[in-house]
């Protein structure tokens, strides 16, 4: 594939937002327009305004758009429910008042909606809602526990439900008995070592299984529970009577993603057949196709867990002779490579759907820092793009016909929102068509018309191979680039996945502080090519650091920078850079380590990601530690002079809460200034996106007054 040029520093403008003049007001505020209402900065509270919207989809006559709805309650909790706005335009209407309600699917005939609602707490069931008029009704009699997901058969008759019990003493019933009975919680007794995951909690043996419900008794029956780990992906097949399945039933699943199949399941007989002749690697995202002939699904080549940074790539199987065609095998492109946000909800897994001709399959991939619709050829071909611009398209599903698309989009200045797609003609669309995109949802309208928000910039710099790099400034609104300020960097996480051009609240904070921001996506993210990710293959701190110290004297070199009052910052793997940057340079004056990775070995046991010896890290923990221990920030410590704010959960199940205790140890001993901040158990490694809000508000705090103390505004 052809590599595409860096492009030259460009400039998100808002078309709706008038002049700015440089005048402020007393209180922060700054009128932009003798006749504009006064706009004001962006604050911490504002987490408790902003809304988000997803799971877009469009009914099958292509008339009406549904989505979700997500806002903080009055109790500092989220809540969610349906909306519906017609596909031409208007203002949109709340359907459902549940509060927890989710995953809206329409039924074939497009008269139905089933969704999740969790009105028993601890038992989410799915519900029907007759779209012509009248209330919801409860469908399924699920016990207590979780569901993931849901879908219509293709004849309206069933729905398949993703659904896992929970275990027998960890009910709610159980609880209240111990509780009366003064008894201590029960030990978790661990057989599996699939026993937990960050998010999802500790979840023991029990594994979510596929069931099959009637659409009107409710009635539902199991039909395959042999995953080992309980995240299968699933279809239907057209004739309603198979289903597709990705699974893994290797007894190391959890350490051997390459060891996934891909079965056909006969829903009545219960009978399994496994496809022929695909290659090993992780699979997922199955879909059939119209026709029935073929079944999409999304992997990776990698027969031995040493090509996890490869490209996420689209397969094509005869669902009867097995077999697999890439359909991306001639690009660099990649079918997950998310934008990170703390505005929207960030999903790792691929996108893609079938035509209704069954000739082409739309996807979304994600690149230098955007995320774009295209389409490929089910047989093979050309991959053409059907939208453009700095901002993330996230693929929703299609009409009945093909017609019309259902999507979200995210700017930088922005937040996401609901659009539907006029898709142009099969000739026309095969040549890369453009959509014609209509906004249909305007959640945060109100928030939106009182901020002030600053604008990004783009550019590319050098790193010391050569490489490429891109990275984004963000000055404060209405800035002078010639005044010199403190300037903080951004680190992202993953470190698979990119910073980019979305709508990002906490980068926005900063700037309405009076911070430049600065953020970037050295070697090891998604976005820019295979290889530029596999750059850190079994070496952090190399050729990342390089980068970042690249963007570094990019930064260095505007006159917007004080390099006197220079900051970095990070989560996850960005607080594994953030502890490597300050154990290798005193340049800082200033660092927040967010969730970090600090101890490469403590890290092998510690978390709820399992890795192979020798695959994307060297060695092991036992006995062939010396690489993981180099790549320690814990080794360096010894280094850092840089006063450092710790920020870590204690129910992070990733990156465990004693990778920030070791380090705050290292420094206390060592005469460092050091905070910690421990969030409580119900709080995860995504809390600084889907946390709870009053946590998440204290986080923002516990930053911006971090930066004051010892960088000033």
């Amino acid at each position: 594939m052809a590599t595409r040029r860096p492009r030259k520093t460009a400039r998100v403008t808002r078309a709706a937002t008038p002049a700015r003049r440089s005048a402020r007001s007393p209180r922060g505020t700054r009128r932009t327009s003798a006749s504009a209402p006064v706009r004001r900065l962006v604050t911490a509270d504002d987490v408790l305004r902003l809304r988000t919207v997803g799971d877009p989809r469009v009914s099958p006559d292509g008339a009406h758009v549904v989505f979700v709805v997500k806002h903080v309650g009055d109790r500092f909790d989220y809540r969610t429910n349906l909306w519906m706005a017609d596909a031409d335009g208007g203002e949109p209407r709340q359907l459902t008042s549940g509060d927890s309600d989710r995953a809206p699917r329409w039924s074939p005939d497009g008269r139905t909606l089933a969704f999740l609602r969790t009105k028993d707490k601890g038992r989410p069931q799915v519900w029907l809602l007759p779209v012509d008029g009248g209330e919801a009704t409860k469908l399924t009699d699920f016990p207590e526990g979780t569901i993931a997901g849901l879908r219509w058969s293709p004849d309206g008759s069933r729905l398949g439900v993703v659904f896992r019990p929970q275990a027998d003493e960890w009910t709610l019933d159980a609880a209240k008995e111990r509780e009366k009975q003064g008894r201590s919680d029960p030990p978790r007794v661990i057989d599996d070592p699939w026993y937990r995951f960050d998010g999802d909690g500790y979840f023991g043996a029990q594994r979510f299984a596929l069931y099959v419900a009637d659409a009107t008794s409710g009635a539902h029956r199991l039909v395959y529970d042999g995953d080992r780990l309980g995240q299968f992906h699933w279809d239907w097949a057209p004739d309603g009577k198979r289903i597709a399945l990705a699974t893994n039933r290797d007894a190391y699943a959890f350490a051997k993603e390459w060891t996934a199949e891909l079965l056909v399941l006969d829903v009545d007989r219960g009978t399994l057949k496994r496809l022929p002749g695909l290659p090993k690697g992780p699979k997922a995202g199955v879909a059939w196709s119209p026709d029935g002939r073929s079944i999409a699904w999304a992997g990776i080549l990698d027969d031995d867990g040493t090509r996890q940074s490869d490209n996420v790539q689209l397969f094509v199987s005869d669902p009867v002779k097995g077999g697999a065609r890439n359909l991306l095998a001639k690009t660099d492109w990649c079918l997950v490579a998310p934008v990170l946000s703390d505005a929207s909800e960030v999903e790792f897994a691929a996108r893609f759907c079938w035509t209704p001709d069954s000739k082409r399959l739309w996807m979304q991939i994600g690149w230098h820092g955007e995320t774009q619709l295209a389409t490929v050829p089910a047989r093979g071909g050309e991959v053409v793009f059907h939208t453009s611009g700095k901002r993330q398209h996230q693929l929703g599903n299609l009409s009945s016909d093909g017609s019309r698309l259902a999507l979200v989009v995210d700017a930088p200045d922005r937040p996401v929102d609901v659009y539907v797609a006029e898709v142009p003609p099969a000739a026309e669309l095969q040549r890369g068509g453009r959509l014609a995109l209509r906004q249909v949802s305007h959640v945060n309208r109100e928030l939106l018309a009182e901020l002030d928000l600053a604008d990004v910039t783009d550019r590319w710099v050098t790193s010391a191979d050569g490489t490429a790099v891109q990275m984004w400034i963000m000055l404060p609104p209405g800035a002078d680039a010639r005044k010199k300020r403190p300037t903080i960097l951004e680190v992202h996480g993953g470190p698979q996945a990119q910073y980019g051009w979305n709508f990002f609240h906490e980068f926005q904070l900063l700037a309405a502080q009076g911070y430049a921001v600065v953020f970037s996506n050295p070697r090891g993210s998604k976005g820019y090519g295979q290889e530029f990710t596999r750059g850190i293959h079994w070496s952090w701190g190399k050729r990342d650091w390089e980068d970042v110290q690249a963007v570094l004297a990019e930064v260095e070199a505007q006159p917007f920078c004080d390099r006197k009052r220079l900051g970095i910052m990070g989560g996850s793997y960005g607080g594994f850079m953030t502890l490597w940057a300050i154990g290798h340079d005193t340049r800082f004056r200033a660092a927040i380590s967010d969730r970090c990775v600090s101890n490469m070995i403590a890290m092998w046991g510690s978390s709820d990601v399992y890795m192979w010896p020798n695959s994307y890290f060297p060695g092991n923990a036992w006995d062939d530690v010396e690489a993981s221990w180099e790549m320690s920030p814990l080794k360096h410590i010894g280094n850092v002079v840089t006063p450092t704010l710790l920020i870590h959960s204690e129910g992070d199940l990733r990156c465990n809460v004693a990778e920030s205790e070791q380090v705050h140890s290292a420094l206390a001993l060592r005469g460092v200034p050091v905070r910690f901040v421990r969030y409580p158990k119900n709080t995860s490694h995504g809390m600084s996106r889907g946390g709870p809000p009053d946590m998440r508000i204290h986080r923002l705090g516990q930053i911006v007054a971090w930066w004051k103390q010892w960088m000033g505004r």
